[in-house]
């Protein structure tokens, strides 16, 4: 087993910058997920792990070792790619032993090390079929065996889950997690999917345009974003964001959101904090999970009424989505699914100010 650790690593093409001074260190063990957009960096960020793309500066180690010059196949890392890659004309067994017979493995060692993987991902009564006899799912589970009986130091996972339907996904993202509690073995993950990255991973390291944005666990990236990236990527649906400012009212001296259309009391422990930006323009930030209907409002919510109406709404079943205009500000709510909202509606929201966040225009860096 081995930690990861990227050292200022930098990649280009031309004059595009993929990954841009990148500094990581992954912890032996560590389920780690690289999230972001497409064109990111984070695929990138893991060929160059493995050896598939050529470093232009920087140094990548795992454990105490240098890689930058290692070639792939000594690196001892297993990548599980988007497509499955088995041979067609293999079956299941010959698929997943294929790498160890290439290394020149002993027979009875290649059948103990491939019925194990097998035994562990629910796939031992497939080990005569061949790809084609399979559903999508068993297929990336062919995958992920067949890098399992190399046991690497690193295993890298490039969105290996992109091509299986919703339900699936659920599943083998499960899997996922649960093989690497069995394994104890490093983890990179790549995705722009934030909820895979939210259930799965011990962090997150949230990249934009090749820049790392943060890197932090999921709970921490979720209530402390750094900046409104951070905060709109992660969750879902995403954060509204409201143009805004910081009011002051003379006589009680209370701090207040004005977004034009609405006006929201900023709490007193929060208030404190924000004093020095009353009367300055600031970005404000809600969750979706934080705008309850005022007729189904939860118990330990800090309310501050917000008048809206009903656009259009989406009933999840646990829950509904509501999309809303205040004034002219779109926004989106997640309410208990007794409320009873219809588009055109004029009703009340309660928002809860104990979870609000302000970021700076500007510079979109979290202020609070």
């Amino acid at each position: 087993m081995a930690s990861v650790t990227y050292e200022q690593v930098t990649k280009r093409w031309g004059d595009v910058v993929a990954v841009n001074n990148l500094s990581l260190e992954i912890a032996d063990k560590e389920f780690m997920v690289f999230v972001g957009p497409s064109g990111c960096g984070k695929s990138t960020s893991l060929r160059l792990l493995a050896g598939l793309e050529e470093i232009t500066s920087g140094v990548i180690r795992i454990g105490d070792r240098i890689v930058n010059d290692v070639p792939p196949k000594d690196r001892d890392i297993a990548m599980v790619f988007q497509s499955y890659a088995l041979y067609p004309h293999m079956n299941v067994y010959d698929n997943m032993a294929f790498g160890l017979k290439l290394r020149k493995m002993p027979k009875a060692e290649i059948d103990v090390k491939v019925k194990e993987a097998a035994e562990l991902l629910g796939i031992a009564n497939l080990l005569d079929r061949k790809p084609k006899a399979l559903s999508g799912g068993q297929r990336q589970r062919v995958a992920v065996g067949r890098a399992i009986v190399r046991n690497p130091q690193v295993f890298l996972f490039d969105e290996p889950l992109s091509n299986l339907d919703a339900k699936l996904r659920v599943e083998t993202r499960a899997n996922i997690s649960r093989l690497h509690q069995q394994l104890g073995t490093t983890f990179i993950y790549v995705t722009h999917d934030q909820v895979e990255a939210m259930t799965m991973a011990t962090r997150i390291a949230v990249l934009k345009d090749g820049i790392l944005q943060q890197v932090d666990t999921p709970q921490r990236l979720y209530d402390h974003p750094q900046n409104m990236f951070v905060a709109g990527f992660i969750g879902s649906p995403s954060m509204n964001f409201f143009d805004a400012t910081l009011v002051e009212q003379q006589d009680t001296g209370q701090l207040f959101i004005d977004g034009g259309s609405f006006r929201l009391e900023v709490p007193a422990d929060k208030a404190a904090q924000l004093q020095a930006l009353k009367g300055q323009q600031i970005i404000f930030g809600i969750r979706p999970e934080d705008v309850h209907s005022v007729e189904f409002t939860p118990p330990g919510v800090i309310p501050s009424l917000l008048k809206a109406k009903v656009d259009v709404t989406e009933l999840m079943g646990n829950e509904i989505f509501v999309y809303g205009l205040a004034g002219s500000k779109p926004f989106i709510a997640r309410v208990d699914p007794r409320t009873h909202a219809r588009p055109g509606d004029d009703i009340e929201f309660n928002v809860n100010m104990a979870n609000m966040h302000i970021f700076d225009p500007k510079t979109e860096k979290a202020i609070l």
